[in-house]
């Protein structure tokens, strides 16, 4: 189905289809439930930023008589795996076993994450536990007035003081390479934060290269940074991400869009890549083939969005360790945003809701 004229902005052309609704034919779905039933039997190295997501839950009492500000009667606090960690978690709860490879402090979000990925049984062994680094940490104060829903009054980072050193992050990337002949795949996630930077991903793509015939697929998240990353087989950034990158703002420019994804696809030697536009779905970019756009799966009325690249990669991810084309791990992807963002917080999608997502289909 092509965009009508009406949708298009004034002199765009129609760059490619847009089909309105998830379209998954037999054969398609044969395939996807296929590799969705080969995700236990793969092993996934997240190399990255572990980062915490703290969310406080609060009552709204009053206004406060020294400013006018809201005050919150505390009722809980918990802490989920976010950034890196966040993908780590979308892994496992897919099926994969995922060994994470990271930094964290020694506080009280390290200690909550630590603690978290112990009682699902995932090995924090590859993780440095440093005395004087800070986990990244995001605060997400959530305020209820009656018996409404909470929602975000204000979000408040707290970052490590300092970055890592060479020597620190040298023993990530050692840590990593250890882990790789029994993987099926490498994701990277950098939010950057230092424990991998292209430098560190390059050293392990050659040496990946040169001792694996297997070709495992390096798949890239890089809030910041992307253009600094080559060879690596795809990236998933969104549409800031891109805009960022290039200075370059796309907006409804269809045709921007697609040269830009294109100059990515090549400058940075990847085999793929998956823009994601939010509301507006997805857009998998390969060498040779015209771009393809996905639309969004499911409805469009968003709970919350925290967190929703993270299982973009992780999906993507494990769809291609598990024997996927780009354009299938693309679709299991974008199935797997569409349930992750109706659900409120950090959030994961298992295995069996994406199988019954694509059965219903």
């Amino acid at each position: 189905m092509k965009v009508r004229r009406s949708e298009l902005g004034r002199g765009e052309k129609e760059i490619f289809p847009r089909p309105r609704a998830l379209e998954i034919s037999a054969s398609d779905r044969s395939a996807l439930l296929g590799i969705i039933a080969r995700f236990s039997r793969q092993h996934i190295v997240l190399f990255g930023d572990l980062v915490a997501d703290e969310f406080i839950y609060g009552e709204i009492t009053r206004v406060s008589r020294e400013a006018p500000v809201l005050i919150l009667k505390q009722r809980r606090k918990h802490i989920l795996p976010g950034g890196g960690a966040n993908a780590a978690n979308n892994l496992a709860d897919l099926g994969a076993r995922v060994t994470p490879v990271g930094v964290v402090g020694e506080d009280e979000a390290g200690e909550a994450l630590i603690r978290y990925f112990r009682e699902k049984e995932v090995s924090m062994r590859n993780v440095l536990r440093l005395r004087d680094y800070a986990t990244p940490t995001k605060s997400r104060v959530l305020g209820v007035l009656s018996h409404g829903r909470p929602q975000q009054i204000v979000r408040v980072d707290r970052e490590p003081s300092r970055t890592l050193d060479r020597q620190t992050r040298r023993r990530l990337g050692e840590h990593a390479w250890s882990c790789l002949a029994r993987a099926s795949a490498v994701l990277v996630s950098d939010y950057g934060y230092g424990a991998a930077d292209s430098g560190e991903v390059d050293r392990l793509r050659r040496r990946r290269g040169g001792t694996d015939r297997r070709r495992l697929p390096l798949t890239l998240d890089s809030r910041y940074d992307v253009l600094s990353y080559r060879g690596v087989t795809a990236a998933t950034p969104n549409e800031p991400e891109i805009e960022e990158a290039f200075g370059q703002r796309i907006g409804d420019n269809l045709e921007l869009l697609r040269r830009l994804g294109m100059k990515m696809l090549r400058r940075q030697s990847l085999q793929a890549l998956l823009v994601t536009r939010g509301r507006q779905g997805m857009v998998l970019f390969e060498s040779g083939r015209a771009p393809r756009h996905l639309p969004i799966f499911g409805s469009d009325q968003v709970a919350d969005v925290t967190g929703a690249g993270d299982t973009v990669i992780a999906a993507f991810t494990l769809a291609l360790a598990a024997g996927a084309s780009f354009a299938h791990a693309a679709m299991l992807a974008n199935c797997a945003a569409g349930l992750v963002v109706m659900k409120s917080g950090t959030a994961t999608v298992t295995n069996r809701e994406l199988e019954e997502a694509i059965r219903n289909a």
